[in-house]
């Protein structure tokens, strides 16, 4: 089920869903929508100008952009000379839709369906586009989903309104930062040029004016004392402030009042301006200019070139392609990043721990010790491992620890195979068996040779030459692969058939015959164990 603005055939300007938002927490392009309004023929070819609200959802982001409305409505394709577009006093608000409430109203990202038309002082006509955004952090979105509405209406906006109550707090800084870097993965690398363009704070409901005044002018001074850095200052907390400055071309700040509280405590305010405090009117005068006066708008640029209507449809869907596919990373919450660290730790310290023990044993500089001996030491340090895993303090829960736990199995796993490896290439006798298995061969060979020879039996001496000339000819051969790194396959099938004669065979005909004697030597038995137990491990 798609969740759409509730909307039954609008007639006239209404929002237009450009972004849709799934059940799945997917996000949808409405094409369709969008190129009506993007391909219109007065759209298409003209710079546009797009001016985006985003932040924490039920903090006013609509409420504003419905008086953003007002001022372009207002006046008939110029800027307004006066206050009077701020409306009637008996006026409903309306626009987008916005309501009062703990409930998320808005839902994916809304674009105003009719484009407003505005003479820049360079004389240059351009589209100036109103879009909405889904509040983020309510109790129904992830962090992926915030992170994917953040990013897209920043990358698509000129000048990103980001809507904020009271005052900047640290956790807003790392949101931004978060979201305007999981914006900037998505951009076309290979452009020296700032990713984005106008960051705007809006801190609403202003409360410390004896401080700093409402208003651009006061804004400016907190947020330089908010966004400062300083030599002394921990790097976590400068870098994320170098990293917004970075981003954006240019950061601004307004500091808006509190509406009043009718507006925040009644459920039948409907926006007219007598339930508003006259502060906020005030502020609200100066502030809308600010973003929308024709002298103030920005036309929006991706990698330095400027941006038409067609090419943000073009853009539109690049980027939603980028967010639907599997190239950029899964954005997490900071527990969630400080939890895989953590645990990535741990995993790191058994991991060490586990080399460092083997190492003692079967290390470089050791010599061969059985395969046996081997395996219990493997099992020994891998289990000390893990209860040093166990025992070290983690965040995140029982699950989220165990696949970490998982992680540390697999990579002792990967580690024992090359102890393994690297233990068989000490023992001496390993390098050794292929040529030693086929020069008893040709001895034997040539004993029967002699054997038949003497009997006349000349089937059984012609047959024993052919394995004795056979033989002789994969001994040569094989020495020749060890000398000269070439033909390694025919090497490896030589190894391979020399081994299959070793077990199966003369290792049978030397059991058999110490079975015949009677003789049981301790170190043939554990010779014999040990062949079983890599036989076991190859199958």
């Amino acid at each position: 089920m798609v969740e759409e603005v509730d909307r039954d055939a609008p007639l006239g300007p209404h929002p237009l869903q450009v972004v849709i938002a799934t059940d799945d927490h997917k996000f949808e392009l409405n094409e369709e929508a969008v190129g009506q309004l993007l391909l219109r023929e007065d759209v298409k070819d003209k710079k546009v100008v797009i001016v985006s609200v985003v932040g924490a959802f039920r903090k006013g982001k609509s409420f504003l952009l419905d008086f953003f409305l007002r001022y372009m409505n207002a006046g008939n394709g110029s800027d307004p000379t006066d206050d009077s577009w701020i409306g009637r006093s008996d006026q409903e608000l309306d626009g987008f839709h916005w309501r009062g409430g703990t409930d998320r109203d808005t839902m994916g990202i809304l674009m105003w369906s009719e484009p407003f038309f505005r003479t820049l002082p360079t004389g240059e006509e351009v589209v100036v586009l109103l879009v909405d955004t889904q509040g983020a952090f309510d109790n129904q979105s992830t962090v992926k989903d915030c992170a994917t509405v953040f990013a897209l209406s920043t990358m698509v906006s000129s000048v990103q309104v980001y809507n904020l109550s009271q005052m900047i707090q640290e956790n807003d800084l790392q949101h931004l930062q978060l979201f305007t870097e999981y914006g900037r993965l998505a951009m076309e690398e290979g452009s020296d040029a700032t990713p984005f363009q106008g960051l705007h704070f809006l801190i609403r409901d202003w409360a410390y004016g004896y401080e700093f005044e409402c208003g651009s002018a006061g804004g400016e001074k907190y947020l330089e004392k908010t966004l400062s850095t300083q030599d002394a200052q921990h790097e976590q907390l400068r870098s994320v402030r170098e990293h917004i400055r970075s981003c954006f071309e240019s950061v601004t700040c307004f500091l808006m009042p509190h509406p009043g509280l009718k507006v925040a405590t009644q459920r039948s305010f409907k926006g007219h301006l007598t339930d508003i405090d006259d502060e906020f009117k005030t502020q609200l005068s100066q502030f809308v200019p600010d973003m929308l006066a024709s002298k103030n708008l920005v036309i929006k640029k991706i990698n330095g070139s400027k941006v038409t209507g067609s090419n943000l449809l073009e853009y539109f869907r690049s980027y939603m392609k980028i967010y639907d596919g599997e190239g950029l990373p899964e954005p997490k919450s900071m527990l969630e990043a400080t939890a895989e660290a953590n645990n990535m730790s741990a995993v790191n310290n058994g991991r060490d721990a586990y080399i460092k023990e083997m190492n003692e044993v079967c290390g470089p500089g050791t010599p061969y010790m059985s395969a046996l001996d081997l395996e219990n030491a493997h099992d020994r340090h891998r289990q000390a491992a893990i209860n040093l895993f166990r025992t070290t303090k983690k965040m995140g829960s029982k699950k989220f620890c165990d696949e970490y736990e998982d992680k540390l199995c697999a990579y002792m796993d990967e580690l024992y195979d090359q102890y393994v490896t690297s233990n068989d290439s000490k023992n001496v006798f390993t390098g050794a068996k292929t040529p030693a298995t086929l020069v008893v061969l040709i001895l034997v060979a040539h004993l029967m040779g002699y054997i038949f020879e003497m009997f006349y039996f000349s089937q059984g001496d012609q047959l024993v030459d052919y394995v004795w000339w056979l033989t002789s000819i994969m001994l040569i051969a094989w020495c020749y692969v060890k000398y000269s790194g070439q033909y390694r396959d025919l090497g490896a099938w030589i190894d391979s058939i020399a081994c299959l004669i070793w077990q199966q065979v003369l290792c049978e005909i030397y059991a058999a015959a110490l079975g015949v004697m009677g003789i049981k030597l301790p170190w043939a038995a554990t010779a014999a164990a040990e062949m079983a137990f890599k036989e076991k491990k190859n199958q």
